[in-house]
């Protein structure tokens, strides 16, 4: 796709690429990347489609939804498109096990694939179409997160819920088929919804921006379509949001390598359901146990070493539940120490409650700005006075040590069967690895729904 150079405001320029990306546009590895994404996404989807949060949104939002036209993966409930869109992007991100672009901290999928698919299942459209507009959101919200990193989320926004609403805006516009006027419209109407805390990590109440990122982009790229107008630069406008959300916004990021470097190949995917900072944590300290035989009550102090967010979002030593525990370093070390595995079960209220009473490793943190996100140098004082050291220069799941196809469909795998799903999980799989195939996406949907009666387990 040749991309305009011609002046114009960056989002006017990003809202038109966006417009007229087709599908032959995409490189094949790319689009493959796409697919990855989404079946990632789909196993942590049903990994939290039966978290107390989700059964609580549906019964408050449920009175309110309109006819049963879109499925909730994991669920035997049916909604509207707009409710399915909410409950499917929360039951996604629910864990924090979902994927991850490194350079913002965005988990893309998420809203995007919702609201994709919830409109696509109600509208009858295919697997080609929304895999093209998959690319085309995750692409969108990450080359605006660019733009506002790493201020915006230092800073306290949570950058998955700010930055999706764009995604699901873009990506569903582009599957109605938006022309550009109407797509930098659908970004106005993302943007005066753009909200999210990092504050609410660790609570049920994170989980309701995300779900409101793709139900508020489905829903502005719908009113769009239908008239709704906004202003010319909602993004970089003396009072747009780029402004308003970071201190130094840099909007010609939203704009650099468009069309060649995409930023939807540059996505990861999680080995363990933590904070993507953690990961090269638990490896290290999985490989210290397994080499040097070192346990919990070994432990007199721990020092890491790593990058800023280490400490900013995980330095959590008191954490009293699971969905806290996600985010604490100090319980990542305890539990694998204890357990010698990171899986779903080591970050539940039991596990939680479970190293309380054995006791968290003190830990000492070290900022170093130079480091990447997957990179941590561990250093383990032993009560004998011993010294372990581990450093882990780019963790499994990193973009330079990437999860295979196969890791990806063994984490589907066992995503269903840790939530009780009784679908065929493996045609979920085959399914997503031919979704241009598809006349009528829905048929992914109907497949990872729920029949009646056998909804994934609450955990």
């Amino acid at each position: 796709m040749k991309i305009d150079k011609a002046p114009g405001s960056a989002e006017a320029r990003l809202a038109e690429f966006a417009a007229d990306l087709t599908l032959d546009d995409i490189p094949p590895a790319v689009l493959h990347e796409a697919k990855r994404a989404l079946l990632n996404v789909f196993a942590t989807a049903l990994a939290g489609s039966g978290e107390t949060a989700v059964d609580v949104a549906l019964k408050t939002m449920a009175p309110f939804s309109g006819a049963p036209t879109a499925s909730m993966i994991g669920r035997a409930e049916r909604g509207d498109a707009a409710l399915a869109a909410f409950v499917n992007a929360m039951s996604a991100n629910i864990f924090d096990f979902d994927d991850t672009h490194e350079a913002t901290i965005i988990h893309p999928a998420a809203p995007v694939f919702a609201a994709l698919l919830a409109h696509a299942e109600q509208a009858g459209l295919s697997g080609a179409a929304v895999l093209r507009s998959l690319v085309v959101g995750i692409e969108v919200e990450c080359r605006i997160g660019n733009a506002i990193s790493p201020g915006h989320y230092a800073r306290g926004w949570h950058i998955t819920s700010t930055c999706g609403v764009f995604g699901a805006a873009a990506g569903t516009g582009s599957l109605v088929g938006l022309t550009p006027p109407q797509m930098l419209n659908a970004l106005a109407a993302a943007a005066v919804q753009s909200s999210g805390l990092v504050e609410a990590l660790g609570t049920m109440a994170k989980s309701l921006s995300v779900g409101g990122a793709a139900r508020n982009g489905l829903l502005s790229a719908l009113l769009a379509q239908d008239g709704l107008t906004g202003p010319p630069r909602p993004l970089s406008g003396e009072r747009g949001w780029l402004r308003v959300c970071a201190d130094r916004p840099q909007p010609e990021l939203m704009l650099e390598g468009l069309g060649s470097d995409w930023q939807a190949a540059a996505n990861t995917y999680k080995p363990f359901p933590v904070g993507v900072v953690l990961n090269p944590v638990i490896e290290a300290l999985m490989k210290l146990r397994e080499e040097a035989g070192l346990t919990l009550a070994d432990v007199d102090s721990v020092t890491a070493t790593g990058h800023p967010l280490l400490r900013e979002r995980t330095d959590r030593p008191d954490v009293t539940t699971g969905r806290e525990s996600q985010v604490s370093a100090q319980h990542a070390m305890a539990i694998v120490l204890l357990r010698g595995q990171a899986r779903l079960d080591e970050f539940s209220d039991e596990a939680a409650e479970e190293t309380l009473k054995a006791g968290r490793p003190a830990v000492v943190f070290r900022a170093d700005p130079a480091r990447d996100i997957a990179s941590v140098d561990l250093e383990v004082r032993r009560r004998s006075g011993e010294t372990l050291r581990c450093e882990i220069r780019s963790a499994i799941g990193s973009r330079a040590n990437p999860l295979s196809d196969a890791q990806l469909e063994t984490k589907l795998m066992e995503s269903g069967r840790w939530a009780g799903f009784s679908g065929d999980m493996r045609r979920i799989a085959e399914t997503i690895w031919r979704i241009e195939d598809l006349e009528d996406a829905g048929e992914l949907m109907r497949l990872a729904a729920a029949q009646p009666g056998k909804s994934a387990k609450a955990t």
